[in-house]
């Protein structure tokens, strides 16, 4: 996998989280409570920390490894999108359960990618 696909996501989710995050503190500040605003913020803190590491990744010739990449993609759509839909639908009044149970398996995937860096290292 090349490196330049790390580098190509981290953007991508760092974009992402600066609109996710103006949009959360202007247009949601409004209509969210202040629990909700706190999850949401969470998630774009999340989805920023991790658009670092691919960016990161991508520029170290030596880090990257496949199992890595999608460890960290699979694990911000999950772990943050999930966060978004689940803010979102409960602030509309009809909450997304289903959604409840796939945060943690994103955070799992994040978790299992900080741990490859580290086995990497080794």
């Amino acid at each position: 996998m090349g490196q330049h696909i790390f580098i190509i996501t981290g953007a991508i989710f760092g974009l992402l989280a600066i609109l996710f995050g103006a949009f959360g503190a202007h247009a949601l500040k409004k209509i969210l409570s202040e629990e909700q605003l706190k999850s949401f913020e969470t998630g774009v803190k999340y989805q920023m920390y991790h658009a670092i590491v691919l960016l990161t990744l991508g520029l170290n010739s030596e880090y990257p490894t496949s199992a890595m990449y999608w460890c960290f993609t699979i694990g911000v759509l999950l772990f943050s999108f999930s966060i978004y839909g689940l803010v979102l639908s409960d602030a509309k009044g009809n909450k997304l359960k289903f959604l409840g149970p796939i945060t943690p398996i994103g955070g799992l995937l994040l978790a299992a990618g900080w741990l490859l860096i580290v086995l990497k290292a080794f």
